[in-house]
C-alpha cells in the first residue's frame, strides 16, 4: 500500500486553538498529509467557523471539516475517523488534538525513518528522554509517571504514556473491528494501548513538547486515575474478560458524521 496519511484533528470547543493548529500544517511534516479531517464533536464556541477561516489559508492538502452527529467523546471520533480512512484507502492515521497541546512538527523524525512503515503504531510520549513539557503542574507529572510505572508492570513492557494527543496508526490498528470495543470516553487511549499490546501489534513511543496554555482540561484527575487503575486490575486479572468485553459505557452502532465544509482535492 503506498502512503496516504490522513491527519485527524478531534475537537471538542477549541475556537481559541484551532487556528493555530491547522496553521502548523505548512510546515514540512503536514507535506506529507494528503488530507485534514477537523472532526467536531459539537462545540458550542464556534470551533467550526474558526476552522473554517483558518483552512482557508491552507496550501496543499483537501481539508474536510465535519461533526458528530452525536457527541461520540474522544474515542468515538476516533473510531468515527478511523471508519473514514478505512472507507477511502487511507495507509495511515495522524492524530493531532485540536487544542494546540502538541506540536506536528514532532512526528517528522517519526516520518523521516520510516517508522510508521515499521510499525502498527507510533505513540507520542510527554514523559520519557526527549520529550519537552511547558506549564504542565508537577503532581501531574509525578501521577502519570507511577500510571506508567503500573502499566508497564502490568503488560510486561515498558509504557512511556497512556496516551497524548500526537500518534500515527496505520491500517492494521485502524481497520481492525475490535478498536470498537475500546471505551468511547477519555479512557480510549489506555484501552487501545491494552488492546495493542495484547494483539502483540508493533508499537514504538517517541519523545514529544507538550504544553499547557489557554487549554482547558475535561479530565477530572480523581475519578479518571480510579477508573484507569480498574482498567491496568481488569487487564491483569480478567485477559479473557478484558478481550471480549465491550468497555463502552453506551454502544453506539455507528460513529456518523455530517461533513460542513471541504476544500478541493490537492488545493
Amino acid at each position: 500500500m503506498s502512503e496516504r496519511i490522513l491527519l485527524f484533528v478531534p475537537c471538542y470547543n477549541c475556537a481559541a486553538q484551532i487556528g493555530r493548529v491547522l496553521g502548523q500544517v505548512r510546515g514540512p511534516a503536514g507535506a506529507r498529509v494528503e488530507e485534514i479531517l477537523v472532526l467536531d464533536n459539537g462545540s458550542d464556541d464556534g470551533t467550526v467557523d474558526e476552522a473554517r477561516k483558518a483552512m482557508s489559508g491552507l496550501q496543499g492538502p483537501r481539508v474536510t471539516i465535519a461533526r458528530n452527529r452525536s457527541n461520540y467523546h474522544l474515542g468515538g471520533s476516533h473510531k468515527a475517523a478511523f471508519a473514514y480512512a478505512a472507507e477511502h484507502g487511507f495507509s495511515h492515521v495522524l492524530v493531532l488534538h485540536g487544542d494546540d497541546q502538541g506540536r506536528l512538527e514532532d512526528i517528522l523524525p517519526v516520518l523521516e525513518r520510516g517508522d510508521h512503515k515499521s510499525h502498527d503504531a507510533c505513540l507520542g510520549a510527554r514523559f520519557m528522554s526527549g520529550s519537552r513539557l511547558e506549564g504542565y503542574a508537577s503532581h501531574r507529572r509525578l501521577g502519570n509517571a507511577v500510571f506508567n510505572l503500573i502499566f508497564s508492570a502490568v503488560t510486561g513492557r515498558r509504557i512511556c504514556d497512556l496516551g497524548s494527543g500526537l500518534n500515527v496508526f496505520g491500517h492494521a490498528v485502524f481497520s481492525d473491528p475490535r478498536v470498537t470495543l475500546c471505551s468511547d470516553d477519555l479512557r480510549f487511549n489506555v484501552f487501545l494501548l491494552l488492546q495493542l499490546i495484547d494483539r502483540r501489534r508493533r508499537l514504538t513511543f517517541f519523545p514529544i513538547s507538550w504544553r499547557e496554555e489557554d487549554q482547558v482540561s475535561n479530565v477530572r484527575l480523581v475519578s479518571q486515575a480510579l477508573r484507569t487503575l480498574a482498567i491496568a486490575w481488569d487487564y491483569l486479572a480478567r485477559r479473557s474478560h478484558f478481550r471480549a468485553a465491550d468497555h463502552r459505557d453506551r454502544p453506539v452502532t455507528a460513529y456518523v458524521f455530517d461533513v460542513l465544509f471541504r476544500t478541493p482535492a490537492h488545493a
